[in-house]
């Protein structure tokens, strides 16, 4: 039986993702405390794979998720999956006042807007994880409201003050599934991600590598700087690529990507697959 690591604890939206790619019978779940534990627990091995969140529509990229696979794993990318997030203001019963709203840092920023209108007074603390913030309401004295799924509110036992609190109604997370191996013969809705670092001190480097790109039509879906941790002012750079290796432009445009950095790493081709609330 497959072990899969999670964001946890349970009743978490990567637990959610777990849940509908995986029967209970195919899969052992094993929640994790934070996004890079989940990540580490893949490199050695205590899971097969792991689901975390990548990316939000509103806040975008999940620095420890794209830190923890540049710089301190070697793992693949072997599917990503899309949900459309709809979050809930959550409170033991018959709260009446809340001094405390708590949630994942990604949760918060996505409500900002409508918890300051809802309850302006309120401290905003963020935690771990969203069914981790459920959690430590369902043991606080009353005066604590926590962001999350209905799931979570469902398992720890809390009432809905308030429903479908994101701030855009076309909130979506990325999450990714990362494994010790690449997926094989990837083909249909794909992409292929790679991690680089070029020599910034020359003119038009990042243009030549973007330059790759255009003379193979190879279309880029994103591109994201990150700290390269060699000095102040060094970046890295993160490329989502629409398709697979498997088509012969993306190949090509992959490989003359790596001859011309100074540090490179490919996460590989995976599929990727949309899931309605």
């Amino acid at each position: 039986m497959r072990k899969i690591g999670y964001l946890g604890p349970q009743g978490t939206y990567c637990e959610e993702i777990v849940l509908r790619l995986y029967s209970r019978s195919e899969a052992c779940l094993k929640p994790f405390a934070g996004i890079d534990a989940a990540i580490r627990a893949v490199a050695l091995g205590e899971v097969d794979e792991c689901i975390v969140p990548v990316e939000n529509s509103l806040e975008g990229s999940v620095n420890i998720t794209l830190d923890t696979i540049a710089h301190d794993v070697n793992l693949y990318i072997t599917k990503e999956v899309v949900l459309p997030v709809r979050h809930n203001l959550l409170a033991k019963k018959d709260s009446q006042e809340i001094a405390a709203i708590v949630s994942h840092p990604q949760a918060l920023a996505q409500c900002r807007k409508t918890l300051a209108n809802l309850y302006p007074q309120a401290k905003i603390k963020p935690v771990e994880s969203t069914a981790e913030a459920a959690r430590i309401v369902a043991a606080s004295d009353g005066l604590y409201a926590a962001v999350g799924s209905l799931k979570a509110g469902e398992i720890y036992g809390l009432t809905v003050l308030a429903a479908d609190i994101q701030d855009n109604q076309a909130n979506s997370t990325r999450f990714i599934g990362l494994e010790r191996q690449p997926a094989n013969n990837v083909q249909g809705k794909s992409k292929t991600t790679l991690v680089c670092q070029i020599n910034g001190e020359r003119p038009g480097s990042l243009c030549n590598i973007l330059q790759e790109f255009a003379n193979r039509e190879v279309n880029l879906t994103r591109i994201e700087s990150r700290p390269a941790r060699t000095g102040l002012g060094m970046y890295i750079f993160f490329f989502d690529i629409e398709g697979s290796t498997m088509e012969s432009n993306i190949a090509a445009a992959v490989s003359a990507v790596e001859a011309k950095c100074l540090w490179y790493k490919n996460f590989g081709s995976y599929p990727i697959y949309h899931v309605g609330k």
